[in-house]
């Protein structure tokens, strides 16, 4: 309001100024444009040394500034009219900038005359007004003076002089030395703002902390922020006054909640400012609140717009001709934002902190945002190299939970490429780590970023993105070269052309060669071949350099290169031919390849096959080469002729003969025709002419290395005969669109092999008919297994049945074959896989477990002679020695028998590279039930209906093979399981074709064999249950059931096994297998009850774990026991349902009451069978109610069940626990134990009554437990046993002496009786401690007496924390030492070592002293303690 007076008195005066102001100009000095009237304003100025000037020249000072400004506060205080005088001199100068020149003037900075330029050429000098403004007496009219005339140009245009007068008005109220009334300066300053325009607003807003004095910045900031809220448009100059402003902290708080609520609603350019207002204004204490409610505020994805609209808007705005840098904006300001936060975290340690706490509190993949996302980036290149570990240990963390999932990848790189560029060093240093980790989806994130950065990025960052793939390609390490190599894949097919320019890179690869495994070498071979072949002549040189690599490979002698050089070669011809009009339907230029290619593929294919002719094993390689390549069903239909033109015709002319009378011939071994499925059709008929072909070649390889004599002929052996074979079906598929119908005869063919009945008198065969013998026998297994995988995809009735025929062929072959080569020492198999380095050395086979067993009874028997003790001498024994059922349950489970002492022991799984790769389709076979009809017609009438089984033996056979595929592709995160087929020598043998499936196309393959497997597992479930029926629980059969029960165990146990590696196969954690986990566990679920519609994820666990948990009752093996525990506990992790985890442990506690006897009525016992005990007592413990009851239930109850048993006795409550097992049970209860004593909080002053006795009463509970299971040791003396309780004592006493002491120091007053019996009773735990410290010492025993000084150390700690304890409830007279004797584990003295220390310096004295507490009438407790004294523990530790 005063502002508005003053302006209305100076407007009536307003004429009579002008006219008087205009009289004066005409007498001023036109030349030197002066001011030169005789007001007192113009007069005093003048004299105190400030002449006026008008027009466009500054007002000229004459002295220094300040002494300008003393002499007029003179010259106004001592005027005759003072204070008048004032009054007078505002009005002149009024007067005078009425004039907008002259007011103009007033306000920018004054010239110094001549006089004055020597000494203050330097000095900035102040504008006219601004030096008024210093002026004490002058100030608060100048100021009014100056609110005034704001108004007047408030809504004017900028002039063409260029200045803007409120701008101008305002700077002079900054930096003023003092200011006399800071309150009606703010609230004309707040007056000011609410009518000014924008504009000015701004202005006046940005320079408040330039004007005001620090008394007056919360009162401002309270205007300011009510403001804020009222008009967005001035969010920037509000924020950066107040982040400028000294502010309180609640203030502040208030403020920021408010700057925090317009977050959705600030303009995108001014997002910057508002990030950095609300990052500036955290303190260390509010950080992660803060940072929490910015990330969730921040919504990046409304600050630019999608790639595809964004795309089209750019080319729209080109056509027009216009510029695009509108939507640049977006990305700018973006990236202006994440240069604050940078900044902010790399200069404020707290917000750094908080930022990471902000993301690892998110805790679904819906709550991330693409900001968490940049931030870690932000956080790793700002990091130290601690602090990178962090975030790279968050982010892993992250993906492998999958919270953070490849599509937030995807949209940061895709919408913030600028900002994820300038981090791009960062990126790559993720990646590199990421690619590292052996989980598989740390990994797959780890490629995705590599593929962003190629696709998104510069050519630099493509180069080093290419130059980091190849490093890791030669790194060495097999799961790094196959991602590394995917990638390259990926952005070869993807961005051929980007990679060509770097093809140079790729090309030194070829130098590494050596360390890759076929499978990489095909990889690499299809990357150079990509950017050889996919730009015509511009990769014409990587084209010369692949052909002069590839001829170089062939023509080596060493079986290696040449191998590299078939697969290179055929990988070439398939990138040559590859029929791209399949690619580009609509493109009729591309429907043929030129002829130059043809010929140079022609070429190509001649070469190889003449390089690999003279040799069987590269022959068979070039065959399966080719083989995969037609299978892909991509080649030109001129190279496709090509290649099977000849093929049926050279197999039939190569290993197809005539069925004709059988003549005993010049063969190593009598000829047969055997295994013909077509006996109608006998004459005339054809035979794989098998044995003829292979004695031939026995034979011609004897002569080739008979010197000067080297083959030079095509040699026709029956190691390619599957290969050949292989490649012939694949022809005649393509050709006939899937019917082998022109083949079909190959299906039911006789074989000529020798009369098997040889099998059963091997022995007395010579050495190389043996060794013919076996080699017989694996071609004619891999014959059949190719014939299986070839017909079993075939509809047709009759040919089912025979592929069922031929499965149990194979069954039986398998069994001759065990015999053949246990009685062939030291036999080397034909190769069956020739794409991998397979050492020639033959498998070793294990000498049968009889003889085994005699050894170890010797063993045994001197350990019972040096072990004085029944139970002692038992479970050493037991403990130290794998035992034979452990060899027979490992047999049984595949099936096999070893029947007869002194023979050796063949497993077959050690000759897996030996036999050819089943491919997946066979395991449809599985769906084919137990029952198939055999159609045997002749003349096309039906004469004999046969019935064909899928027996045990042939189901044992298919679900190991799908077991072992599992195992190798489906990789779990969950809990190790444990492995029932144990795989040696090199992994990746035998599972070439598998490799071309990825894991979730395998994942899917088996979802959908899911009913058949549980058809099976029903059936099994069944046939066991019929069992313990019939033997009123009894698992006791007669011996001809022998080998069934043990199939069908086997069987029982593979099924467990196929279902768990499915379930917990880590792929199901990523969002794109969600579907198909659904799928997966709705089969299951339906089995227990079909349901109509489709149920909630959460519902179908819990279906598919009660149809699982049906199964438990059927269990014939502890081992399938085991696999059924972790298959339900795999689905219980991911179900909904509290009561799984009682379950589980009522199910894990069911197995260990359970008693295990084999089908010979023997009890289960061994190495494998102790693991599975120990597996299935770690879950029930991990999963009952109460861990301490639990185990005082076994040791209360279950072991002196057992002592009180015979010698071969067990404890009626839990049959399992023997003395043969009581080391296993001791072990898993001590642990156990040691963990749930560590989850009891330690004792707090501030715990209520009710809490102390619950933590007294777990203590009480766990130290009862403890003494019994110490005590044990007098009975089980074993060196086993003592390393158990050695090691897990010191690991209690630790834990009482952190979580315990404190409880007691605060229990002992209130519950002093409950105190002095847990003393009273780990007193007698300790003394026995001691005791065995004292008896592994004289036994002198390293690996028991390592454990000693750690304990003693923490027996004496204890002693002098329980005299703290007294002493703290003061009863410190209840505390004495005393000497304590060293004893044995039986309590006698050690005599030996007292004759010692008397005799001269021990090592061992007799210085362990015990504590004795003995409270007073007051304490009322007797409790007694021992340990040693000071001396005695230095001398004994120096001893050990």
């Amino acid at each position: 309001m005063v502002a508005k007076k003053r302006h209305s008195k100076s407007a009536d005066n307003h004429g009579a100024k002008k006219s008087k102001i205009g009289g004066r100009e005409r007498t001023t000095c036109a030349q030197e444009g002066e001011v030169g009237d005789d007001t007192v304003f113009v007069q005093l100025l003048k004299t105190s040394g400030v002449i006026l000037k008008y027009g466009s020249q500054p007002n000229k000072l004459t002295l220094d500034q300040a002494v300008f400004q003393k002499k007029l506060y003179q010259a106004l205080r001592k005027h005759p009219r003072y204070p008048n005088v004032v009054q007078e001199f505002i009005s002149g100068l009024e007067s005078h900038i009425e004039d907008r020149d002259k007011f103009r003037n007033c306000l920018l900075p004054c010239g110094q005359s001549q006089e004055g330029e020597s000494s203050n050429t330097l000095n900035y000098q102040e504008s006219l007004i601004k030096l008024l403004l210093g002026i004490e007496i002058l100030q608060p009219p100048v100021m009014n003076t100056l609110f005034e005339k704001i108004p007047e140009f408030i809504y004017d245009c900028v002039p063409e002089d260029g200045f803007n007068m409120p701008r101008l008005i305002i700077n002079q109220f900054k930096w003023l030395d003092r200011i006399i009334d800071n309150k009606d300066l703010t609230s004309k300053i707040m007056q000011l703002i609410s009518v000014a325009s924008l504009e000015i607003q701004r202005d006046i807003i940005t320079s408040l902390p330039e004007i005001l004095e620090d008394a007056q910045h919360n009162e401002i900031a309270k205007e300011l922020n009510s403001l804020l809220q009222q008009n967005t448009q001035l969010t920037v100059p509000i924020l950066d006054a107040l982040s400028s402003l000294n502010l309180r902290a609640e203030l502040l708080t208030e403020v920021r909640h408010s700057v925090m609520s317009t977050l959705s609603a600030v303009k995108l350019d001014d997002l910057p400012i508002v990030v950095k207002f609300i990052l500036h204004a955290i303190t260390a204490a509010d950080a992660i609140e803060v940072i929490t409610e910015l990330r969730k505020n921040l919504e990046l994805e409304s600050c630019v717009l999608p790639p595809q609209l964004q795309a089209s808007q750019d080319k729209r705005k080109q056509k027009m001709g216009t510029s695009v840098n509108q939507e640049n904006s977006g990305h700018d300001c973006v990236a202006i934002m994440f240069d604050v936060i940078k900044a902010a975290v790399r200069f404020q340690k707290a917000t750094a902190e908080a930022w990471i706490k902000a993301i690892e509190c998110v805790d679904s993949a819906a709550e991330h945002k693409v900001i968490d996302l940049l931030v870690l980036l932000i956080l790793h290149t700002t990091s130290t190299s601690n602090s990178k570990k962090q975030v790279e240990k968050l982010l892993r963390s992250k993906i492998r939970l999958g919270h953070i999932r490849d599509q937030l990848l995807q949209v940061a790189f895709r919408s913030h490429a600028v900002v994820v560029r300038e981090y791009f060093p960062s990126v790559l240093s993720l990646a590199h780590t990421l690619l590292r980790s052996p989980d598989v989806s740390v990994v797959s994130f780890g490629s995705q970023m590599y593929k962003h950065a190629f696709m998104m990025f510069d050519s630099y960052c493509q180069q080093e993105v290419v130059g980091a793939m190849v490093t890791h390609v030669c790194s060495g390490f097999t799961a790094e070269v196959d991602v590394s190599l995917d990638v390259l894949t990926d952005l070869v097919s993807q961005s051929s052309s980007a990679m060509a320019v770097y093809a140079v890179f790729v090309k030194g690869i070829l130098d590494y060669m050596d360390n890759l495994s076929p499978q990489q070498i095909r990889k690499l071979f299809f990357i150079l071949n990509t950017l050889a072949f996919s730009r015509g002549q511009e990769g014409s040189h990587i084209q010369d350099d692949m052909h002069i690599v590839i001829r170089k490979q062939l023509s080596s002698t060493i079986s290696k290169y040449k191998r590299i050089g078939i697969i290179g070669a055929v990988m070439m011809v398939g990138c040559m031919a590859y029929d791209r009009s399949k690619m580009e339907a609509s493109s009729s230029d591309l429907a043929s390849m030129s002829k130059e290619t043809f010929r140079q593929a022609t070429a190509l294919l001649e070469l190889v096959r003449t390089c690999s002719e003279h040799s069987p094993e590269a022959a068979a390689l070039y065959y399966d080469e080719l083989a995969n390549l037609v299978q892909k069903r991509n080649l030109d239909p001129q190279v496709q002729e090509l290649i099977g033109r000849s093929v049926l015709d050279d197999f039939q002319e190569d290993f197809v003969v005539d069925l004709g009378p059988e003549t005993d011939s010049k063969y190593l071994l009598p000829l047969k025709s055997m295994y013909n499925l077509d006996e109608e059709e006998s004459e005339g008929g054809i035979v794989i002419n098998l044995l003829p072909l292979l004695s031939n070649s026995v034979i011609s390889t004897g002569l080739e290395r008979a010197p000067g004599k080297q083959g030079t002929k095509k040699c026709i052996s029956p190691v390619c005969l599957a290969s050949f074979f292989r490649l012939l079906r694949f022809c005649e598929e393509v050709q006939h669109n899937g019917n082998l119908e022109e083949i079909d005869a190959l299906l039911g063919c006789p074989l000529y092999v020798t009369n098997l009945e040889l099998v059963e008198k091997v022995e007395s065969l010579s050495k190389q008919e043996r060794e013919l013998l076996c080699s017989l026998l694996f071609h004619a297994l891999n014959w059949f297994r190719e014939v299986v995988n070839a017909f079993c995809k075939q509809h047709d009735t009759e040919m089912k049945g025979k592929v069922l025929l031929r499965l149990q062929n194979i069954t039986q072959l398998q069994v001759l074959l065990e015999k053949c080569i246990a009685a062939t020492p030291g036999y080397v198999p034909p190769l069956a896989n020739f794409d991998s380095e397979i050492t020639e050395v033959p498998p070793t086979v294990a000498p049968a477990a009889p003889a085994k067993k005699g050894k170890k009874d010797q063993k045994g028997k001197k350990k019972q002679k040096s072990e004085g003790n029944k139970n002692s001498s038992t479970d050493s024994s037991q403990t130290e020695e794998p035992t034979e059922e452990s060899q027979v349950q490992a047999e049984s489970t595949q099936g096999k028998e070893n029947t007869e002492e002194g023979k050796v022991f063949v497993n077959l799984s050690n000759y897996r590279a030996h036999f050819r790769e089943l491919d997946t389709d066979i395991f449809f076979v599985l769906e084919c039930g137990l029952l198939t009809k055999s159609l045997l017609d002749t003349e096309l009438h039906t004469k004999v209906t046969g019935v064909v089984q899928l027996g045990s033996a042939e189901l044992v056979f298919l679900l190991e093979d799908l077991s072992r595929k599992l195992d190798y592709m489906l990789v779990a995160t969950a809990t190790k399981k444990i492995n029932f087929l144990k795989v040696k020598g090199d992994r990746d043998v035998g599972f070439s074709h598998l490799r071309q499936m990825t894991p979730q196309e395998l994942a899917q393959f088996t979802v959908e064999l899911l009913n058949p497997l549980c058809n099976h597992l029903e059936n099994a479930h069944n046939y066991f249950q019929v069992m313990l029926a019939e033997n009123n629980g009894v698992v006791d059969v007669l011996g001809a059931d022998v080998k069934e029960h043990q199939r069908m165990a086997a069987c029982y146990q593979l099924l467990l096994q196929i279902l768990n590696t499915l379930f917990a196969w880590n792929g199901f954690a990523q969002h794109e297998n969600r579907k198909l986990l659904k799928l997966a566990l709705g089969v299951l679920a339906n089995r227990l009850k079909a349901g109509d519609g489709e149920l909630e994820l959460e519902e179908l666990f819990r279906q598919t774990f009660r149809y699982l948990q049906n199964f438990h009752s059927s269990i014939p093996r502890c081992a399938s026991a085991v696999m059924l525990t972790q298959l339900l506990l795999v689905i219980a992790e991911r179900s909904p349902d509290n009561q799984c985890k009682e379950k589980i442990a009522s199910i894990a506690r069911g197995f260990l009451c359970q008693s295990w006897v084999l089908p010979s009525g023997e009890k289960e016992k061994g190495n494998k069978y102790n693991e599975a005990l120990q597996t299935l007592l770690c879950i029930y413990l991990k999963h009952t109610g109460d861990v301490l009851k639990s185990v005082e239930e076994i040791a209360g109850v279950g072991i002196p069940e057992l002592l009180n048993s015979t010698k071969d006795g067990n404890s009626v409550t839990f049959p399992t626990l023997t003395r043969q097992t009581f080391l296993v049970f001791y072990r898993v209860m001590m642990r156990e134990l040691d963990k749930s004593v560590k989850g009891i909080p330690a004792g707090m002053q501030s715990d209520s009554n009710e809490v102390q006795i619950e933590k007294l009463l777990r203590w009480n509970v766990a130290v009862r437990d403890f003494h019994i299971l110490v005590n044990l040791v007098k009975v089980f003396d074993s060196r086993p046993v003592l390393g158990v309780c050695l090691k897990h004592g010191r690991l209690f006493i630790e834990s009482f002496l952190k979580q315990g002491m404190p409880l007691l120091d605060y229990s002992f007053k209130k519950h002093r009786d409950d105190v002095q019996s847990l003393l009273k009773t780990l007193q007698l735990s300790t003394r026995q401690l001691h005791h065995m410290c004292g008896h592994t010492k004289i036994n002198q025993d390293t690996s028991l007496t390592n454990h000693v000084p750690l304990l003693k150390k923490l027996l004496e700690l204890f002693v002098y924390r329980v005299k703290a304890m007294l002493t703290i409830n003061k009863c410190q007279e209840a505390f004495w030492l005393g000497n304590l004797k060293n004893r044995d584990l039986q309590g006698e003295e050690i005599l030996s070592q007292q004759e010692i220390g008397d005799d001269e310096d021990s090592q061992l004295p007799e210085d362990d002293a015990e504590e004795e507490i003995e409270e007073e009438e007051d304490c009322e407790s007797d409790t007694r303690k021992a340990t040693r004294d000071d001396e005695g523990s230095a001398e004994d530790s120096d001893s050990d």
